[in-house]
């Protein structure tokens, strides 16, 4: 794209926000009935479009498959949707009678949605709900691969917000979207928040925009197998976990660290799911397929095992499920260790739970510092120590992680932004919702008076004209004057 269609681009955005704040004004002024009303007839539109927007996405990025792409849209509307349908985020949205403090919700006012590729109507959808939930209007900045997708999805949005009574441009999605356009849409003076979905490089321009943002970092997730661990069990979950949309959510395993104890266990349960483990050689042909220019590789992510094969030009059996490699290594020179958001898993052997928790933040410091860590056993003692040590804000036990991590098969608040807190440079360790799109205004009735202070008593104070000049006096003058005074009272 040239320089002009950059300055195109950044009108298209500077169009969009000036409407948006209008829109946003109007929002505003809803109240709480108004706003359940339009956020219901965005889950109806979720439903009626699930299917429909899965099949575009798939078409024009080439990520993930269809079935799986339509349940996470459905995510938005089955777990999302009622997880925030009785949220008050309109006037008093909490009163304590104890403290005497009221809380009242405010919107924050414009929001700024950057778009991945990966997941890009579900996040659409998603971020449109949680918006307009706290009365606020939203702008998209859709990842160029994924445009158009993105774009219906906001379309289809907005055309059920305004069935509901909201107004126009309520929800918008850029056109043309360029870099210039998203480093526009972040910095222009009427976008108030930003929630950034994406690379790290975007995340990271979101953080230095210089406004309050909500952005997610990478997720080189690690899942633990201790020897107590159901064997059975976990392989399936985890199988299941990592194939989802081929590996496209943040929150998918990424290496399986493994007690030796269950080691063979555990590679018996996968291979019955389909896994198919590596030889040394396929391992190097694969490997020569994951990075590029020292990041992941495009042409693999969201690909089944069958489009990875033929990359890699290895044969394999029909119905793979997932590529497992044994690794020893950790290090963004080591492409197994790295994060990989396809259906390729590394192992790595452990002799217990102490190394393996050793080896789980080192992973996770590789890349995925914050985001989640998954761990299969039935020792609590096992499952306490991990969720203390490790620096990851979800513990996921006993569940695939990709599920876990979002709220799908766990009772963690249902999102598909996930922070990572400061250990990832985050704002937020929570999963992102409605109530991190509004300020929160505290209204404090007075309780107590306050003991008024004693009075102290006066002290003197002797200042240097108070004082009277020392005399200087010598031996020999006091004796003259003893003389002087006695000679007086003779006289006398």
């Amino acid at each position: 794209m040239g320089f002009d269609t950059d300055l195109q681009s950044i009108q298209e955005v500077r169009d969009a926000l000036q409407r948006a704040k209008a829109a946003q004004a109007q929002l505003e002024a809803m109240s709480q009935v108004q706003i359940d009303a339009v956020i219901a007839e965005m889950a109806g539109e979720v439903l009626r479009s699930a299917a429909a927007l899965a099949e575009l996405a798939v078409q024009e990025t080439g990520f993930g498959n269809v079935p799986d792409k339509v349940a996470k849209n459905l995510f938005v509307a089955d777990s999302i949707y009622p997880a925030i349908e009785s949220m008050k985020t309109v006037g008093i949205i909490h009163r304590d009678d104890e403290r005497k403090v009221w809380e009242i919700a405010q919107p924050v006012g414009v929001i700024a949605g950057i778009v991945p590729s990966t997941n890009p109507t579900s996040t659409v959808m998603f971020k449109a709900m949680i918006a307009l939930k706290a009365r606020n209007s939203i702008v998209f900045s859709p990842h160029p691969g994924a445009k158009q997708c993105s774009f219906e999805a906001a379309s289809r949005m907005q055309a059920a917000v305004e069935r509901a009574g909201a107004p126009p441009h309520s929800i918008q999605c850029l056109a043309l979207p360029t870099l210039e356009a998203s480093k526009e849409l972040m910095t222009h003076r009427d976008t108030d928040l930003i929630l950034a979905t994406g690379g790290t490089a975007m995340v990271r321009a979101a953080y230095s925009s210089g406004k309050p943002a909500y952005g997610v970092g990478p997720g080189n997730v690690p899942v633990y197998i201790h020897r107590s661990a159901d064997v059975e069990q976990a392989a399936s979950r985890i199988i299941r976990s990592k194939t989802f949309d081929y590996g496209t959510i943040c929150a998918s395993e990424q290496a399986l660290v493994v007690d030796q104890a269950v080691k063979s266990a555990i590679i018996d349960a996968f291979i019955r799911r389909g896994a198919y483990m590596l030889s040394h050689a396929e391992k190097r042909a694969i490997e020569g397929f994951i990075l590029r220019n020292g990041g992941l590789n495009s042409q693999i992510v969201g690909k089944s095992p069958e489009a990875i094969a033929a990359l890699a030009g290895i044969t394999i059996p029909a119905h793979t499920t997932v590529f497992i490699a044994e690794e020893e290594e950790i290090g963004k020179h080591v492409p197994f260790s790295i994060e990989k958001l396809c259906p390729i898993l590394a192992l790595y052997t452990v002799q217990d739970e102490t190394e393996g928790c050793t080896l789980c933040k080192k992973l996770l410091e590789l890349g995925g510092l914050g985001h989640t860590l998954g761990i299969h056993a039935t020792d609590l003692q096992v499952i306490e120590a991990f969720g203390l040590e490790k620096p990851a804000s979800r513990i996921v036990v006993n569940s695939g992680t990709t599920f876990g991590g979002i709220g799908m098969s766990t009772g963690i608040f249902p999102s598909l932004m996930l922070g990572c807190g400061s250990y990832g440079n985050n704002i937020t360790s929570d999963n992102i919702g409605p109530q991190h799109l509004m300020n929160v205004k505290r209204v404090a009735f007075h309780m107590q008076d306050i003991p008024e202070r004693e009075s102290a008593q006066p002290t003197a104070v002797v200042t240097d004209h108070d004082t009277k000049p020392a005399i200087s006096i010598s031996r020999e003058d006091v004796m003259e004057i003893v003389k002087r005074v006695l000679a007086e009272v003779e006289r006398s």
